[in-house]
């Protein structure tokens, strides 16, 4: 692993703001620390900058200890959330910032911030001011003067925070694919799980200042580890009783658990059904998706949410439907099990893509 903490723990006075966390980056990776606020995810990133100083663990980087080196010579860039560009310097001085500080000599500065200006597609604009610049130029800039230097790792806090809905799309898109072809090992703060699923090639998954999961963001949706990940990826309704719904009747007694919208198929009143144990609903709001429908239903006072096609039989607020919830996960002991309703003829099943 190119980037490895093994047991780090952080406390704040009598705030354990970390927790035993252990993970691994490969080297070009780019990876996402996502979790809510509160959760460890930065105070982690500002360990691994020096920012901060780890309790007890030890961070490396390529194979070397890094816990008593100081940040500027850890050979780490670092974009902060709000850019923390200097309003008195143009674009040119911003970028050229770490350079200058390392006593480069002038036609290398000038050649590396060229560089770097045609990188981000700002060429032309290096004498303007901060004020000057737009949120998604300021963060360019950020992003420039950050890989200046040339670093071994790039740290990003909430790099897309202060930045409008529609730019931050285009944000995403474009710092993936410089991250890419840089080949630059990077890691990301967010709390926004969109986020992390579009630019991350690997997402950590924190809360209360522990590591829940790592992986992919399909291996995160399709094999949660933990009932925290299952609310917190994707959108999940809570089942306080799963032995009260039908086709689960092997469940333990007062075991609880959680149902996706993917999970549930809903048939129009005058529609056959085909399988056993369907339960009566009612729609109680609907909401238009592009390509579907987005259904609010109540069943035995569980609000679930389940996806419609636009192409099946209309459907109005009020309307009693039948639904299966063919699939859900059970809680068991802090782990996750996914079941299939016994509706489909052969019992519990943890295999998705049955789904």
């Amino acid at each position: 692993m190119y980037v490895n903490l093994e047991h780090i723990s952080k406390r704040f006075d009598g705030f354990q703001a970390v927790r035993e966390v252990s993970f691994g980056i490969r080297r070009g990776r780019l990876a996402a620390l996502l979790g809510p606020s509160g959760s460890g995810k930065t105070t982690i990133l500002r360990m691994i900058a020096g920012l901060e100083d780890p309790d007890s663990g030890d961070i490396r980087i390529d194979g070397l200890r890094v816990n008593d080196i100081e940040p500027s010579r850890r050979g780490i860039g670092f974009v902060f959330q709000n850019y923390a560009l200097f309003r008195y310097m143009t674009v040119f001085d911003n970028i050229a910032f770490g350079l200058t500080i390392k006593k480069e000599k002038p036609g290398r500065i000038r050649e590396r911030v060229g560089e770097l200006l045609q990188l981000i597609g700002m060429s032309g604009l290096e004498k303007r001011y901060p004020a000057q610049l737009s949120g998604g130029q300021k963060q360019r800039v950020a992003f420039a003067r950050a890989l200046a230097p040339n670093p071994r790792l790039l740290l990003l806090d909430e790099p897309f925070a202060a930045i409008d809905a529609k730019v931050r799309r285009e944000l995403r898109a474009w710092l993936r694919e410089m991250i890419r072809s840089l080949g630059l090992t990077s890691i990301f703060v967010t709390h926004d799980q969109d986020e992390a699923i579009e630019v991350a090639d690997e997402i950590i998954v924190t809360n209360q200042g522990r590591v829940e999961q790592m992986g992919s963001s399909l291996e995160l949706y399709q094999s949660p580890a933990t009932p925290f990940v299952v609310e917190f990826i994707g959108a999940s309704t809570p089942v306080p009783e799963i032995s009260a719904l039908k086709g689960f009747d092997g469940t333990p007694p007062g075991a609880g658990g959680a149902v996706r919208p993917e999970f549930v198929s809903v048939y129009a009143p005058d529609e056959q059904v085909q399988y056993a144990h369907t339960e009566e609903a009612i729609v109680r709001s609907i909401a238009f998706r592009g390509d579907s429908l987005e259904l609010g239903l109540t069943l035995k006072g569980l609000p679930l949410t389940a996806a419609y096609s636009l192409a099946r039989a209309p459907l109005a607020v009020g309307d009693a439907v039948r639904l299966l919830i063919r699939h859900l996960y059970l809680f068991d002991g802090g782990q996750v099990r996914l079941l299939q309703n016994s509706a489909y003829g052969n019992g519990p099943s943890e295999n998705f893509y049955s789904i």
